[in-house]
């Protein structure tokens, strides 16, 4: 006679919480390039580099994430980027 053996196992799973969210920045018709640009590397941090690029994905396809992390620290960001008269949101 044979034995049939059940095994369950607990599988663990590290959550990263909070720092799903991202600023969404979309292309609109007002704003230059360097404007967008020179906002990106003053409120998020970015390279010249990372600026250029994520405006030529803007302008190209409609919208580029531009900065993720925790809530909190988002808010502020995606603030001054609206009062620069860009068009951003956190999701």
């Amino acid at each position: 006679m044979s034995t049939i053996e059940k095994v369950q196992e607990d599988v663990l799973v590290d959550e990263l919480t909070g720092v799903n969210n991202e600023i969404v920045l979309y292309n609109d018709d007002v704003n230059t390039f360097d404007h967008v640009i020179d906002t990106l590397i003053r409120v998020c941090q970015h390279t010249a580099e990372q600026a250029e690029q994520c405006a030529i994905l803007v302008h190209y396809k409609g919208k580029c994430t531009v900065k993720t992390g925790h809530f909190d620290e988002l808010k502020p960001q995606c603030t001054q980027l609206l009062e620069a008269g860009l068009s951003a949101e956190i999701i």
